[in-house]
């Protein structure tokens, strides 16, 4: 391993995220502000402001556009970066499809916040899960540190010559974007030569062998097309472990597909991704000095979607309590708890799982609403399938 000093300072988690873009020094970020994303942009125009990033910043009149923007700057052969919340994020839609379709290799910070409306600025997951079909890996952070080493790692992930699919890195909103914590940064040269130099693949301004981007794609190859994005977020399986084992080298942090904390033994385990991840393991540690065994998996890539390692880390459990943050209308619960009661479909050991809607639109969870749900799961009765917690009704 190689030894780095520790550089820890305290940032919000926009500010910890401001701080590895500014270390992988884009050639091109487009943004256009939007609560809570908005301290990412002003942190990094500082630094633009400042000189101390080479980077060209593009302020555009609409996410629709700052999207279209890193698209076009992306397949002209820059390494390009933009970053939102909510319903710039919806407003992306369009381009969002475009960029994982065209293969190319951006990385998007996003401060998760409801979906309108009824207008709302918190936090919920329903932006980025509506865009979970999209063709974009999707990396969930508990807190400012792992937002940071997140930023970097996705970098190299998205330039991985056997992926070239574009990353959005998650964050709560406020929860963890305006909350100030310690977080270890590296120093520049060592995240600079991980992140590496940006190698263009079919440029477009590569007038030499002309290309073409966003043609139309009939019934002759664009199956074909979708198929090979299939294969590309494959792939990306093996290179994630891939790209975490050197960030482990150069930081001495891991980057797993998921967090198992006190799950080996666990009878009564939660699922969840984010900053309720930091409320469950508190939780976890007071019911364990009273004997009871649960456990919590917090899941931090959701796509690609980890099927195997879900079942084999979870078939032990006798109960599951699957936490959404956002809802999926129409469908039987939320769409985490669907991805993980699909994974069990064809395991011969199927533990009983329940879902728990909780915390839309910035609804507080807190440790007594994490135990309880413990001790829901550990009553004998049946449970409801999927609940919505914390609602009044």
């Amino acid at each position: 391993m190689v030894k780095i000093s520790k550089n820890m300072v305290a940032l919000t988690g926009a500010d910890a995220v401001a701080e590895a873009i500014r270390q992988i020094n884009p050639d091109v970020v487009a943004v256009y502000p939007i609560t809570p994303q908005t301290p990412i942009a002003q942190k990094f125009a500082t630094f633009v402001a400042d000189g101390k990033v080479d980077s060209e910043m593009i302020r555009v009149e609409s996410e629709h556009s700052a999207m279209s923007a890193t698209v076009g700057a992306s397949a002209a052969g820059a390494r390009a970066m933009t970053a939102t919340s909510s319903n710039g994020l919806a407003l992306m839609h369009e381009i969002v499809y475009i960029a994982a379709s065209t293969r190319l290799p951006i990385v998007m910070p996003v401060v998760n916040r409801a979906l309108s409306g009824p207008i709302n600025i918190h936090c919920d997951h329903s932006d980025s899960m509506a865009e979970r079909d999209s063709g974009w890996l999707q990396i969930y952070n508990e807190n400012a540190q792992e937002a940071y080493d997140a930023t970097l790692i996705a970098m190299v992930i998205a330039e991985h010559p056997d992926v070239r699919l574009p990353v959005m890195v998650c964050q709560d909103g406020f929860i963890t974007s305006h909350s100030v914590e310690n977080v270890e940064i590296l120093p520049d040269t060592v995240a600079k030569k991980f992140v590496g130099k940006h190698l263009a693949d079919f440029p477009l301004l590569d007038v030499a062998n002309p290309v073409t981007y966003g043609p139309l794609d009939l019934t002759d190859y664009y199956f074909e097309h979708k198929y090979q994005q299939r294969q590309a977020m494959d792939n990306s399986v093996k290179i994630i472990k891939q790209v975490a084992k050197q960030y482990k080298e150069i930081s001495g942090r891991s980057f797993e597909f998921m967090e198992k904390y006190k799950l080996s033994d666990a009878d009564y385990v939660i699922v969840t991704m984010s900053s309720t991840a930091g409320t469950t393991k508190a939780v976890v540690d007071s019911m364990r000095k009273q004997g009871k065994k649960v456990g919590l998996l917090k899941l931090k890539v959701f796509r690609p979607f980890p099927f195997d390692e879900i079942v084999s880390n979870l078939s032990k459990a006798k109960k599951i309590a699957v936490l959404d943050r956002a809802d999926s209308f129409g469908a039987l619960g939320g769409p985490l708890f669907n991805e993980i009661r699909s994974a069990f479909y064809e395991s011969k050991v199927k533990p009983e799982i329940y879902n728990y809607i909780f915390g839309l639109g910035g609804r507080e969870i807190g440790l007594d609403d994490i135990e309880n749900v413990y001790k829901e799961l550990m009553v004998s009765k049946k449970l409801p399938l999927y609940k919505y917690y914390g609602v009044r009704k």
